[in-house]
C-alpha cells in the first residue's frame, strides 16, 4: 500500500522487531504504543495529522477535518483528555486514530468504520494496522477462519469483525482497540426525529463539500449520470477533469458528458477493456469484499488528477438503497412507494439484495472444490446449504445492528453499513489519490441517524440537490427520467416492455461481456475448466480468494 498506519502496543523495540522505521514518514513512540504512518500528504489540511502533547500524542490517519486552527489531531487529543472515550466523537472524517495519554493508549476508527483496522496478538504483543497483507504476514502460521472464506465466496463480503484468517480480527464498527481490550462506542445510534429533511441535507452537504474544497489542485471526479456526484460539481467549481467508466455510446456516458459540459469540466470515458477486470486491484479488497466494485482501478494511467471526488455511500446513507419499500404489483412488476414495508423479512430481503447467487452457489463446491483444496481451503467445511448458512450469518449481524436501532428498517441499513460491500472502491482511491469522501462527514452520518427510513429516499435527495442549484437536473439521470419516483418506475417499466423503444441501461458495464471478450477463463483458470461454467461474479470471487489464500504460502 502507498499509505499505511501500523503500530504495536509496546515500545520502539517491539515495533522494530516487526517493521523498518524507514518504511514510514513518521514513527511516534509512547509509553504504551508505538505507531508509524505513511502518507505523502501528512500534515496537509484535511489529511493525516499528528499532535504531540505533554503526556502523550495523537495520530489521526486518513481524512480528518478540524473545527479550529489547531488541527484535527490536537482537537481529538484535547477532547479525549476532557471526556475519555466519549471524546472520540470530536473527530470528523474517514480515519483511524491512535491516542495515548499518561501511559494509556487507544486505537479507534471513525463512527462508520470507513477504514478497517486489523489486529492480532503475536508472542504477547498486540499489533494493528490498516493493511491486512502486512498484519497477516506477521504470524508464522495463519489458520483460516471457519466461516469467512465461505461468506466471501457465497456473498462477496466477510461479515462482522472476522477476516479470512482466524488469528486476525478487525476493530468493530464504531469501535476501539486497547492493549488488552476491544469494544464498541456509541457515536452511531439511530434517534429519528422530525425536521426539514431535504433542507437540512442541503445545508449539511454544502458544508461537508466545502470542508473538502481546499484539497490539492488538479482536481478530478468520478462522474456518473446519477444523482450522487452532482453535488460536488456545484460545490467545488475548480474540479477540472471528470471520468466515467463505460462505453462511449452508453446512456451513462452521454449524460455524464452533458453534465461535464454544463459545469465546464473536461470529460473522459474510460472504456471497459481488459483493464476493467484487472486483477491487480485485489489487494484493495483486503480479503473482505469482492474487488469487482473497484471499477476504476485499472485506469490510473488515464486519470490525470491529484485529488479525486466521488459519491460513494450516498445510496446507503441518504437514499435507503437497501431498504425494502412498500409497494404494489403492476403488470407483474412491483412499483415501490416511499414508505417502507411494514412486514419485511430483513434477512430474506438483504439476501436478495446483496451478492448471493443461489444457482451458482449450489454448484460452487462441485465445480471449484479441487481448485479451492489446492489453495488450502478444506471444502469439507463448506456449508451444505449456502442460503441457510448466509441467513445465519446475516441474522447474527442483524441482531447486533438492532442494539443501535429503533426499528427493523434502521437495523437493515445498519447491517449494510457495518458490512458495506463497496468500500474497496474508496480504498483504492484513497491509496492512490487525495480522496474526498463527502458521505463520511459526521454531519451526513448524523443526518442519516436522525432521519426516518421513509425519508431516506431519492426524492429527498433530489429536493436537497435542487436547493444547491436549480439547474442541477437539467440533464436527468437515465434511471430517473421523471422527478417523481413512481413515474420514473413506470417509464422504466414501459421502456422494458414496449417494442422499438430503448430501455434504460445499467449504470455499470456488463462484466460478463468484458470477461468473455478477453477470455479470462483461460487466463485465470487455465487448468480448471470445470470452473468455467460458474457465473462470472463467482469466478471473480474465486480469483480474489485464491490471491489472498496465497499469501500464506
Amino acid at each position: 500500500m502507498n499509505k499505511e498506519l501500523f503500530g504495536v502496543f509496546g515500545g520502539i523495540d517491539a515495533f522494530r522487531a516487526l517493521r523498518d522505521e524507514a518504511e514510514f514518514d513518521a514513527v511516534l513512540e509512547g509509553e504504551a504504543v508505538t505507531v508509524g504512518v505513511r502518507d505523502s500528504h501528512l500534515g496537509y489540511p484535511g489529511r493525516t495529522d499528528i499532535h504531540r502533547g505533554e503526556n502523550g500524542f495523537c495520530v489521526i490517519w486518513g481524512e480528518a477535518h478540524a473545527t479550529a486552527d489547531g488541527g484535527p489531531a490536537a482537537e481529538l487529543y484535547d477532547s479525549y483528555l476532557e471526556a475519555g472515550r466519549e471524546g472520540l466523537a470530536a473527530a470528523n472524517g474517514s480515519y483511524v486514530a491512535v491516542v495515548e495519554h499518561d501511559g494509556q493508549a487507544l486505537v479507534a476508527t471513525d463512527a462508520i468504520r470507513s477504514w478497517e483496522c486489523f489486529y492480532t496478538d503475536v508472542d504477547g504483543v498486540r499489533l494493528f494496522g490498516t493493511d491486512l497483507a502486512t498484519v497477516a504476514s506477521v504470524p508464522a502460521a495463519l489458520p483460516l477462519d471457519d466461516r469467512a472464506p465461505f461468506e466471501f465466496l457465497h456473498l462477496g463480503t466477510v461479515l462482522g469483525e472476522k477476516t479470512l484468517f482466524e488469528p486476525v480480527r478487525r476493530i468493530p464498527f464504531d469501535g476501539y482497540l486497547a492493549a488488552d481490550d476491544v469494544g464498541e462506542l456509541r457515536r452511531f445510534v439511530y434517534e429519528p426525529r422530525e425536521f426539514d429533511y431535504a433542507g437540512e441535507l442541503s445545508d449539511r452537504l454544502w458544508r461537508a463539500i466545502q470542508r473538502r474544497r481546499s484539497l490539492p489542485d488538479r482536481k478530478g471526479i468520478l462522474l456518473s449520470a446519477g444523482q450522487d456526484s452532482r453535488s460536488m460539481l456545484v460545490g467545488v467549481p475548480d474540479i477540472t477533469h471528470s471520468y466515467t467508466v463505460g462505453w462511449a455510446d452508453s446512456q451513462e456516458a452521454a449524460v455524464a458528458q452533458q453534465l461535464a459540459t454544463q459545469y465546464g469540466l473536461a470529460h473522459e470515458v474510460l472504456a471497459p477493456d481488459a483493464r476493467y477486470l484487472d486483477d491487480r486491484k485485489v489487494l484493495y479488497s483486503q480479503g473482505l469484499r469482492e474487488s469487482l466494485h473497484i471499477h476504476h482501478a485499472g485506469y490510473d494511467d488515464a486519470i490525470d488528477a491529484e485529488t479525486i471526488y466521488h459519491g460513494l455511500l450516498y445510496d446507503t446513507l441518504l437514499k435507503g438503497y437497501f431498504l425494502e419499500r412498500d409497494g404494489a404489483e403492476l403488470f407483474g412488476t412491483k412499483v415501490s412507494f416511499r414508505s417502507v414495508d411494514p412486514e419485511v423479512d430483513p434477512v430474506s430481503s438483504l439476501l436478495d439484495t446483496l451478492g448471493y447467487l443461489p444457482e451458482g452457489s449450489a454448484q460452487l463446491v462441485d465445480r471449484a472444490g479441487d481448485l479451492l483444496s489446492t489453495r488450502g481451503l478444506d471444502v469439507g467445511d463448506a456449508p451444505g446449504d449456502p442460503g441457510e448458512f448466509l441467513a445465519d450469518s446475516l441474522g447474527a449481524e442483524f441482531d447486533a445492528s438492532m442494539r443501535r436501532a429503533d426499528s427493523v428498517h434502521n437495523a437493515m441499513d445498519l447491517l449494510v453499513l457495518r458490512n458495506q460491500p463497496t468500500l474497496s472502491f474508496r480504498h483504492h482511491l484513497a491509496d492512490n489519490y487525495v480522496e474526498a469522501f463527502v458521505a463520511a462527514d459526521t454531519e451526513i452520518v448524523d443526518w442519516h441517524c436522525r432521519t426516518p427510513p421513509s425519508h431516506r429516499h431519492p426524492e429527498t435527495v433530489h429536493e436537497a440537490l435542487s436547493n444547491l442549484d436549480d439547474a442541477i437536473f437539467r440533464h436527468r439521470p437515465p434511471s430517473r427520467p421523471r422527478q417523481s419516483n413512481i413515474l420514473s418506475q413506470a417509464e422504466r417499466f414501459a421502456r422494458r416492455k414496449l417494442p422499438l423503444v430503448q430501455s434504460v441501461e445499467p449504470s455499470w458495464p456488463d462484466r460478463t461481456a468484458v470477461y468473455d471478450k478477453y477470455d479470462l477463463d483461460r487466463r485465470l483458470f487455465p487448468d480448471d475448466d470445470a470452473v468455467w461454467k460458474l457465473p462470472t461474479r463467482l469466478k471473480l470471487r474465486l480469483d480474489d480468494l485464491s490471491w489472498w489464500l496465497s499469501i500464506r504460502e
